[in-house]
């Protein structure tokens, strides 16, 4: 358990790949602090799971992740219950697909607030404490879509490949400090959020719901396999350790080929 005494906070992790990585970080000792929307009950039990996991504490923020004040909000009560958080995985999203003269303008500001914007404001908030005890790991969630592109993602291809340039700049700013700042860009993730994406794409290019998994999905990963959760968040829990200290600014391709260059 050597994260034993750090505190992580994981946005986005009431459900897929954010919880599945509070889990991982968890079973090392960390305290976890889950962030997201969804039945109040069933996230109290996730809670209770993380700390019978990890044998330290767990504490849930239901901050809206588009509202700078929220997440202020967040901080202030990381700070006043655990001394300010150590890692810091910035993994809330969410997608919208259709072709851009149909694109709705409110889409586009959401996924921009949710997939960019909050992780500005997340890390701004981040980086303080962790110049101060010497030590921090940020780590985003980014995706293949922040390298390549695909039709009908405007806004979301656009957020992932500004990820990529923000985890750079951070990691350099910070790179002094103790500090590393990583993204790591899995392929398709079996999540809920790729599979609500499924019928906008059958909706868009006029496939059938095999044909998007088949032929879109999984078309351009070599391996012709999703990505697990659980794969992510066991590269994630290595990028917290002191073996990946020499790890920065890098944007980590996770996805069984397709961004073979």
């Amino acid at each position: 358990m050597f994260l034993k005494g750090k505190t992580a906070l994981i946005t986005g992790s009431t459900s897929g790949i954010g919880l599945s990585c509070a889990k991982a970080l968890a079973a090392e000792g960390a305290n976890i602090i889950i962030n997201g929307f969804g039945d109040v009950d069933a996230i109290e039990q996730e809670r209770i799971a993380l700390e019978e996991l990890s044998g330290a504490k767990a504490a849930y923020s239901g901050a809206d992740l588009t509202n700078p004040q929220a997440i202020a909000e967040m901080f202030a009560m990381a700070e006043a219950d655990f001394g300010g958080v150590d890692i810091l995985v910035n993994n809330a999203g969410t997608q919208y697909v259709s072709k851009i003269e149909e694109f709705p303008p409110e889409k586009w500001d959401l996924i921009m607030a949710l997939n960019l914007t909050s992780s500005f404001h997340t890390s701004r908030l981040a980086v303080p404490g962790m110049k101060h005890k010497g030590w921090g790991r940020i780590i985003a969630t980014a995706s293949a879509h922040s390298k390549v592109a695909s039709p009908g993602k405007c806004a979301y291809v656009a957020a992932k490949h500004g990820i990529d340039g923000f985890t750079k700049t951070l990691a350099l700013e910070t790179a002094e400090h103790g500090i590393t700042v990583n993204a790591i860009s899995p392929g398709y993730v079996w999540t809920p959020l790729v599979e609500e994406q499924i019928p906008d794409t059958m909706k868009t290019r006029g496939l059938t719901r095999d044909e998007v998994i088949n032929d879109v999905l999984l078309k351009a990963q070599p391996t012709k396999e999703f990505v697990t959760k659980e794969q992510v968040a066991s590269f994630l829990v290595y990028l917290c350790s002191d073996a990946a200290s020499a790890i920065t600014g890098a944007n980590l391709s996770m996805d069984g080929g397709w961004t073979v260059q």
